[in-house]
Formats: structure tokens, C-alpha cells, sequence
């Protein structure tokens, strides 16, 4: 079964809409297909609907953003219902931060010799709520200053890069409780990315754990095929359902293309199973 329960529109930081995430998913084989744009839930209705009609099963998803120990992490939301209210109303938070960030990032990249970042990474935001830092780094990547969306954020847009402005995102306790209420599982997308040591890492798994969280991503775009094993391990130890996603936002973009993910290393519980 082709499996990918994370992947991004425009109408966060993806370049293809979510009807035509949905195709290219269908495309490429993808049997059960999750739309999961950070903190906004506006392309879900297109994507059930585009995904229904090719004869995909659909999940709903979200991808939260969240503070936990000054850094960001990311709490994917699948099965959610995204008419909830209080979902809607939550994210609609998250959200407010991002315009005055975004202004920040372009004053710092202004110290750093790049003028007009704000007004050049604009026309790669379709849903002007969320500029974010893919966008700087597209517009980046359009004017010469870099070659591909990892020097990016290499050199730039990473947690300790230059052009960095942090953000006080959403609890991981209402995040998990935002998805919980809205009928959905909670999953950490991409642990790989985040930079803590093991001892932090294991105090984010026992946390999310007791807050009820359920899964987690072993096998991501965003994870080099070694940490599909090291997260395997993570998974069992401490009994996490297993999710798997390309983190797909675009066609050149990322390491696996929607719907082209390996399968899950044997031994675990795939979270897709309450859905099929």
C-alpha cells in the first residue's frame, strides 16, 4: 500500500495547489494521501474532494507548529476534523506572528547585504498569513545568493543562521490537545531535524507520550535513509505508531517526491491502520 500522510500546498509553503498535490499524489500511486499545511486546515475541503474523485482515501491533516525548549518542533494532526472550531480558531493564532516575523527576517537579511527579501519572497506566498521561511528561501535561491534550499538554510535561514528570527509558536500541550478535541492523532513530524541532545530528545518523547501523543514519523523526506532505522527504534521503545510522509513541497524540492517514500523499516505499528 503507497502510503504518504504529509505533504504541503500553497496554501502554506508548497508550490502546487492542494488539487494538484492531490493528482500528482494519485499519479504516483499513492493509495491513502494526507494534506498536512502548516497551522491552516483552508485546503483541506479541495484536497478531500480532488483526492475522492481519483478514488484516493483521504485523511485530513495539519502540521502545528510548536516551541518546546526555545526550539521549534513540528506536531502533525491527522484524522482531524477541520470544521472544529476551536481547531480553527487555535491555528488562527499560531498564525498571527508569522507577518511581523516575516519583516524581521528580511531586516536581517537587509544587515546581511540582501535588500528587498520581504517584497521578493511575497510572490511565492499564496496565502499571505504565512510567509514563511520557504519563501525567503525561494526568493533566495531566484536571485543567485544560493544554490538549493539547503544552503538556504545553511547559511542563512537555519535555527543558528544569521537571518534567524525565533517565534513563540503554539504549547506541545495545546497542540496535542488541539488535535486530540478536533478527533485527531497527533504524530512528531521529522524528528531528525531537531537539534537536541539525547537526553533532551528523550524528555520530548516521554513528554509527548504523557500527553497522549500517539505517533511518529520513521520514514520522512526530511530523514536520511540511516534515521529510518534510528527512529524505527524510537517508535518501539516507546510504543509510538509509526507514520510515514514525504514532507513534499514541490516538484524539485526535498528528497522524495509525494507517493515515492521506502517502506516502513518491519517490526513496527503502522499509525494508517486505524483508517484502513
Amino acid at each position: 500500500m503507497n502510503v504518504d500522510l504529509h505533504c504541503h500546498s500553497t496554501v502554506s509553503d508548497g508550490v502546487l495547489t492542494p488539487d494538484q498535490v492531490a493528482q500528482r499524489a494519485h499519479e504516483h500511486g499513492v493509495n491513502l494521501w494526507a494534506l498536512t499545511d502548516h497551522d491552516e486546515l483552508a485546503g483541506l475541503a479541495l484536497a478531500q474532494q480532488t483526492a475522492t474523485d481519483l478514488g484516493m482515501q483521504f485523511i485530513p491533516g495539519v502540521e502545528i507548529s510548536v516551541t518546546w525548549l526555545n526550539k521549534t518542533v513540528h506536531i502533525v494532526g491527522l484524522g482531524v476534523d477541520y470544521q472544529n472550531p476551536q481547531l480553527i480558531q487555535s491555528l488562527a493564532h499560531v498564525r498571527s506572528g508569522r507577518a511581523q516575523r516575516a519583516h524581521k527576517i528580511a531586516a536581517a537579511l537587509a544587515d546581511l547585504g540582501i535588500e528587498g527579501a520581504f517584497e521578493g519572497a511575497i510572490p511565492f506566498a499564496s496565502n499571505p498569513e504565512l510567509v514563511s521561511r520557504t519563501h525567503f528561501a525561494r526568493f533566495l535561491i531566484q536571485q543567485g545568493h544560493c544554490a538549493s534550499m539547503k544552503e538556504v538554510f545553511a547559511t542563512y535561514l537555519g535555527d543558528t543562521g544569521p537571518a534567524y528570527i525565533p517565534m513563540q509558536w503554539a504549547s506541545l500541550e495545546n497542540a496535542v490537545r488541539w488535535i486530540h478535541e478536533a478527533g485527531g492523532v497527533a504524530v512528531i513530524a521529522h524528528p531528525g531535524r531537531y537539534d537536541y541532545t539525547t537526553l533532551q530528545f528523550d524528555l520530548l518523547f516521554d513528554t509527548f507520550k504523557a500527553l497522549g501523543g500517539q505517533g511518529i514519523e520513521v520514514v520522512t523526506g526530511s530523514h536520511a535513509p540511516a534515521q529510518y532505522l534510528e527512529y524505527a527504534q524510537v517508535a518501539k521503545r516507546y510504543g509510538f505508531e509509526a507514520s510515514c510522509g514525504s514532507d513534499f513541497h514541490g516538484p524539485k524540492e526535498g528528497r522524495i517526491d509525494v507517493g515515492c517514500l521506502p517502506p516502513l523499516p518491519t517490526g513496527l505499528h503502522p499509525i494508517w491502520q486505524r483508517w484502513i
